[in-house]
């Protein structure tokens, strides 16, 4: 039977694992409430430090050391990713852990981590380097989880599971229209009617405004030269007018000759 029990923070995440035993194949089932540890965010959302989370756990004697399966329910805090307003969801990850016995380590590992040597009897003699076997330690014990004598520690490896299962795009709801473009307004509270066909985008101010200077220097030349035109126009058909109608005087003086 699963055995539930709430627990402090000093000790939530902490397994004794005598009750479990070492005999392959025995089992034990716990069910927690447990407090939420630091350092469980992305960008616009996280777990809060200290919020109540809902732990399912089973560990199970292996040959190797204890296998820790379960899941996790987490609230969460955040902002949506498109209209950034406040919201609260919550998460569920799931986890599957192997913790090795820590006397099970083979002696001569570098400082008390289980040695591994990558390279076979031939390749050791021309490809060998201290530095290489040292690397290859280091990342294998990363991967890898002890128990500290009888005593579990899920904490690491249930902070990494509920990394890894939030959203990392947070929405208040799944059709969330966001902010509009223009002014900022949550396109959700604005409603349909709402846009800006006249607007102009402010980065582009100062260019529209040269434009319209120079519009408006354009029409101005312009009219000035269309008045030019019919002033000059005007001039002409008057003189011509007048040349019509006044016969030179020349002329007039040749035809008075002629009559007398």
């Amino acid at each position: 039977m699963p055995h539930s029990h709430a627990f402090t923070p000093r000790d939530a995440l902490v397994f004794d694992m005598r009750v479990l035993g070492r005999e392959a194949g025995s089992a034990l089932s716990q069910s927690r409430t447990v407090p939420a540890p630091d350092d469980m965010r992305l960008e616009l959302v996280s777990v809060p430090v200290g919020a109540d989370m809902e732990l399912d756990v089973k560990f199970e004697a292996v040959t190797e050391g204890v296998l820790a399966t379960g899941s996790v329910t987490a609230p969460l805090t955040g902002e949506c990713a498109r209209c950034l307003a406040p919201l609260t969801l919550s998460v569920t990850a799931d986890f599957l852990e192997l913790y090795l016995y820590a006397d099970g380590r083979p002696r001569g590992s570098h400082d008390g981590r289980r040695s591994h040597d990558k390279y076979d009897k031939h390749d050791r003699r021309e490809k060998y380097d201290p530095r290489d076997r040292h690397d290859d330690d280091e990342e294998r014990d990363d991967e890898e989880r002890y128990l500290d004598g009888d005593l579990l520690d899920l904490e690491p490896a249930l902070r990494d599971a509920v990394v890894l299962a939030l959203p990392m795009s947070p929405l208040c709801r799944d059709d969330c229209p966001g902010l509009c473009a223009e002014c900022g307004v949550p396109l959700a509270d604005a409603g349909p009617d709402h846009g800006h066909q006249d607007a102009t985008d402010p980065r582009w101010a100062a260019l529209e405004q040269l434009h319209d200077q120079a519009t408006d220097q354009n029409q101005a030349t312009d009219q000035n030269q269309a008045t030019g035109q019919d002033q000059a126009t005007g001039q002409d058909q008057a003189t011509g007018q007048d040349q019509a109608i006044r016969p030179p005087d020349r002329r007039a003086r040749a035809i008075d000759l002629q009559e007398g």
